[in-house]
């Protein structure tokens, strides 16, 4: 029976060619399923053989510890360098973009509630007249 193995959704590339890999060097076949032209099916990689799963899996869980913990090491060596860009940063960075684009959530909030808001200001008007 097929099993999935890995989702391939919201994955990087670089992560899925190294899955694939990690796969191939270790003799276990595989095949993949792609999210189609609509985009609605499950892109995921699957093994034929079910009983290849635990082997997989142990091989997977190996990886993805080893991935999370350079992606870690990569962050406070970042950090530490002091080339860790913060929200702060980004702003400063780019004040007349983030002054536009608030603006624009403003208008956006705006044009959404002021219905809400007229319907409260009416119905108050009628419960409590002056």
């Amino acid at each position: 029976m097929r099993v999935r193995l890995f989702s391939l959704s919201r994955v990087p590339d670089d992560e899925a060619a190294e899955v694939r890999q990690l796969l191939s060097d270790n003799g276990i076949d595989f095949y993949e399923t792609h999210a189609g032209g609509w985009g609605i099916s499950t892109p995921a990689i699957w093994l034929y053989d079910d009983a290849e799963q635990d082997r997989a899996q142990a091989l997977l869980d190996a990886y993805q510890q080893q991935r999370q913990a350079s992606a870690q090491a990569e962050y406070k060596a970042r950090r530490d360098s002091g080339q860790h860009q913060t929200v702060l940063h980004r702003i400063l960075e780019h004040p007349l973009q983030v002054l536009l684009l608030s603006m624009l959530i403003m208008f956006i909030l705006y044009v959404s509630l002021s219905p809400f808001l007229n319907f409260l200001d009416q119905l108050s008007a009628l419960l409590f007249p002056l």
